[in-house]
């Protein structure tokens, strides 16, 4: 399939689809992981005999070529339940049928279904963790920049102790690193290729079918998992709450920068546009705001993707379809969270005057300034940081 050129804009993509992840999962990018998983399909059979290779030639040649209309294959899903019966219907068409025959040879819609949903999901998730990656080294720069600066740490909204604003900026950086690797640890070792025929036996295939999913496996460098997984959807539960995860810690974040650029606090400000329709003396933290849009929207995708777990036997009637849009949206969702808090930490500016300003009441309070072991403590995430970085 010949990708588009561009895509088309929605009236709340600019806040709430920001960065690559709605290019990665929408229509086109999805039809286009079908067909690539059919082409691959045809190769991986060719390379064990199963189908001649002038077929799976024809046939990966087709699916490159294929460019159906999406609004179509929508309106034709509606007489199979899915996507993929009126795409493997296209991708005959454009063949002789001697050739056609092949195509799709042992699989069910499911496996096409769900193999392209881990390339997809795959793409989405490296830019998700690029922007992740660029967001804590944000962090990690102000960790560093203002690793002795003092202010007031705050519990349950009020202040407490002194710490510095270099330790707060440690703590964003701990945990984006470990959302972070937790995303990556999913992106490498739990997207698996989906291969098991109508009841996940790898029937018909004359005692081929656990080869032909290692074959397919290598072709698409995705991982081969031990036994089809049509109705076990723990890869999909971990996709979906690692990710989750770190549209949590980007909310957290986005948090905190929104409380502490509050006229009454003034120690953090944006670098981002922040105009307001009817205030023009007003200059909102626009990004970090956008962050909590995104990020707000995410426990109840992930807690639908939790509910579709609970799935009949060999093939799910009903719960598998429940998952695509909570998966999708997730993914886009997430992706805005991060790509908006890369933006806020790049471009926040720090008022180190105001944060002594609003320290010194509390030093009154409490006789000293003593941060305690913060300067240690911001070391530690530093080096933590950079270790992560060099694996």
């Amino acid at each position: 399939m010949r990708p588009s050129s561009s895509r088309s804009e929605g009236l709340f993509d600019g806040v709430l689809g920001r960065g690559a992840v709605p290019a990665a999962v929408g229509d086109e990018a999805f039809v286009a992981a079908l067909l690539r998983v059919e082409a691959a399909l045809a190769r991986a059979q060719a390379a064990l005999g199963l189908v001649p290779a002038e077929a799976a030639a024809d046939i990966g040649a087709a699916c490159a070529e294929l460019d159906p209309p999406i609004a179509a294959l929508g309106a034709d899903a509606t007489g199979s339940g899915n996507p993929v019966v009126p795409l493997v219907a296209a991708i005959r068409a454009a063949l002789p049928a001697e050739v056609a025959a092949y195509v799709h040879k042992g699989a069910t819609s499911q496996d096409i279904m769900d193999t392209a949903f881990m390339l997809v999901a795959r793409d989405a998730l490296g830019a998700i963790t690029a922007d992740g990656r660029a967001a804590a080294d944000a962090a990690a720069g102000l960790a560093r920049t203002y690793r002795d600066t003092p202010m007031a740490a705050r519990t349950l909204l009020r202040q407490a102790v002194p710490t510095t604003f270099g330790l707060k900026a440690a703590g964003w950086l701990v945990a984006l690193d470990a959302a972070i690797a937790r995303v990556s640890a999913v992106r490498v070792g739990r997207l698996a290729v989906q291969y098991g025929g109508p009841a996940g036996t790898l029937g018909g295939l004359d005692g081929s079918g656990v080869l032909l999913t290692a074959q397919l496996a290598t072709e698409l460098g995705l991982v081969e998992p031990v036994l089809p997984w049509h109705t076990d959807r723990t890869r999909v539960a971990e996709l979906a709450t690692a990710v989750g995860e770190l549209a949590g810690v980007a909310g957290k974040i986005a948090r905190d920068i929104t409380l502490l650029a509050q006229d009454e606090v003034g120690e953090v400000g944006e670098a981002a546009p922040g105009g307001s329709s009817s205030m023009a003396h007003k200059r909102n933290a626009v990004a970090a705001v956008s962050v909590l849009g995104a990020a707000l929207t995410t426990p109840g995708l992930v807690a639908s993707l939790l509910a579709a777990m609970v799935q009949e036997h060999e093939r799910a009637a009903g719960a598998w379809h429940a998952e695509w849009l909570p998966l999708r949206q997730l993914l886009i969702a997430t992706g805005s969270a991060v790509a908006w808090l890369r933006t806020s930490l790049a471009g926040l500016s720090v008022d180190t005057a105001r944060m002594a300003s609003n320290l010194d009441s509390l030093v009154a309070t409490l006789g000293g300034r003593d941060p305690g072991e913060s300067a240690t403590l911001v070391d530690r995430a530093l080096a933590a940081h950079d270790t992560a970085e060099a694996v």
